[in-house]
């Protein structure tokens, strides 16, 4: 009997541990009366059967949340995989909508250096340059920033345009430098992106893998530094 109620008394301290672990934090409590935040709880924790009958019921695909940020947007960048999946499975889902920063969702998938959601974001209808020639952010930018895994790549094979130039005129090739992987760059200019451009700053793509370090890697390539006359379109 003594055995009994031991194991009996352990079992409620474990449930009873459980259950605090399980308790809901306030924040999600709060969540749960409202459906703009209950969509975006469930894609925090990648729940995309959760996701999925919240659209079904009739939820906002492209609503956006108080930071500005659309669900497709919100579970791209946390790497949601089946929120991802759940919502690009959604017909209502613009897949050309932007955030609050003027970002589409297939410039998230690039910065994530995700190819498979890129070309399902394509695949969907999403466009590799909406405003092609005009100044602003691309996703071949954001590629070029990122760990890419061979986004730059396709992108530009589908098309990309090679030297777009964001607000302030700076060039994937910069970013790529600046901020992304020197095999990116190499790619970049094999395809003929242009080393002598430089941005509104007066920054060149030597300049940008100068600041991050790069100068060495840049030489044993054959780089050099360009004229300081610029070729600014």
């Amino acid at each position: 009997m003594k055995r009994r109620n031991a194991l009996a008394n352990g079992a409620l301290g474990v449930l009873g541990a459980l259950g605090a672990a399980l308790a809901v934090p306030p924040a999600w409590s709060q969540a749960w009366n409202d459906p703009v935040l209950t969509l975006f709880r469930y894609i925090d924790i990648d729940s995309g059967a959760a996701v999925a009958e919240m659209l079904r019921a009739g939820q906002d695909p492209n609503v956006r949340n108080d930071k500005g940020q659309r669900p497709l947007h919100w579970a791209l960048m946390q790497e949601s995989a089946k929120s991802v999946k759940a919502l690009l499975a959604e017909p209502r889902t613009d897949v050309e909508a932007v955030n609050d920063n003027d970002e589409r969702p297939l410039m998230i998938a690039a910065l994530r250096g995700r190819l498979d959601w890129a070309q399902a974001l394509v695949a969907r209808g999403a466009a590799i340059d909406p405003q092609r020639g005009e100044r602003r952010w691309s996703a071949l930018h954001y590629a070029g920033s990122g760990p890419d895994n061979g986004v730059a790549k396709w992108l530009v094979e589908q098309g990309a345009e090679l030297d777009a130039r964001s607000t302030n005129g700076t060039t994937p090739l910069m970013m790529a430098l600046g901020y992304g992987s020197l095999d990116t760059a190499v790619m970049l200019l094999a395809r003929g992106a242009n080393w002598n451009a430089r941005n509104d700053l007066g920054f060149s793509p030597w300049d940008f893998g100068r600041r991050a370090g790069k100068a060495e890697a840049m030489r044993r390539l054959g780089l050099r530094e360009p004229d300081t006359v610029s070729a600014k379109p």
